[in-house]
């Protein structure tokens, strides 16, 4: 199935990984969002969790290892088109993590992979949501120290 123009929402795996006080983040190199600062994730594949999900992508977008911790929250990405059909749709179901060992290295579907501190966030090109997970997930890790 065609990503634009689907029959049915696709389901998407963001993870928030955290090395010390640092995010990872990835620069996207495929649609949607090419060239924007995301969270390393992507497609659920047919047969796997979507903690599976989470490792498989982080894996294989930086070569980062991780251990999945909990839910941050479910978030929905529809994007019409200018006669207002769907043009894509995913549900992103978004996980915190801790780094477990590599270093981050862009892989096939990124452009750039690097830790960032959440105080620098602001400059770089951010979808809104994405801003917010990591915020929500940074409050959870405040309030659990």
């Amino acid at each position: 199935m065609s990503r634009e123009y689907p029959d049915r929402p696709f389901v998407g795996v963001g993870v928030v990984v955290w090395r010390g006080e640092e995010v990872l983040l990835i620069q996207r190199g495929k649609p949607p969002r090419v060239g924007a600062w995301s969270l390393p994730g992507g497609a659920q594949e047919l047969g796997e969790t979507v903690r599976e999900t989470a490792a498989r992508e982080v894996r294989e977008e930086t070569g980062i290892e991780i251990d999945v911790t909990h839910l941050i929250d479910v978030v929905d990405s529809i994007t019409p088109d200018d006669d207002g059909r769907v043009r894509m749709q995913y549900t992103l179901v978004d996980f915190a993590a801790e780094w477990r060992s590599g270093e981050p290295v862009a892989g096939s579907d990124a452009m750039g992979a690097e830790w960032v501190h959440p105080d620098d966030l602001g400059p770089r090109n951010m979808w809104k949501e994405t801003l917010r997970i990591i915020e929500m997930s940074a409050a959870r890790r405040r309030e659990t120290a």
